[in-house]
């Protein structure tokens, strides 16, 4: 039976939640499992972990801590934007998501968490930095490498 190893491309349905039970993520209400390359960093450590020796149809449950998930919340982790960097047309508000770019040209996503008359500084942390999270994971799919390579020779 096939099982999910670093490099193998999978897709996973799955539900997250915080430690009290609040749902923060579930893709299964999207209708459309998630696919991800197994160890190439696209998922947090501890999710991308869980998923090897899992099969196809296999479901498990686990809690991450955050050091496996998100980490911990930087407390210096905020930047000051002049108000006049932003659109009129936006309402500016506490919790606001805002995409933001390095000078490197790297997108990142910030809230905003305080506001004055000239300036907006934003929280770039991210929202679940600091949690513990558990997550319900269900294998849906392995990209089986050989039989695509062998289906492509034959094209």
């Amino acid at each position: 039976m096939l099982k999910a190893q670093k490099g193998t491309q999978v897709k996973v349905h799955y539900r997250g939640s915080l430690q009290d039970g609040t749902e923060f993520d579930n893709s299964y209400g999207r209708g459309e499992p998630i696919g991800f390359q197994v160890g190439a960093g696209q998922m947090i450590r501890g999710f991308d972990n869980a998923i090897v020796g899992m099969s196809v149809g296999e479901k498990k449950t686990i809690t991450l801590t955050k050091d496996e998930a998100y980490g911990d919340i930087v407390e210096d982790a905020h930047t000051e934007i002049q108000r006049t960097a932003f659109p009129e047309h936006i309402a500016l508000t506490e919790g606001l998501p805002v995409p933001l770019a390095t000078p490197e040209g790297k997108s990142l996503m910030g809230r905003i968490s305080q506001l004055n008359e000239t300036s907006v500084t934003v929280d770039l942390n991210h929202p679940l930095a600091g949690q513990d999270l558990q997550f319900d994971i269900e294998l849906v799919e392995i990209e089986d490498s050989a039989t695509d390579t062998e289906s492509n020779e034959n094209a």
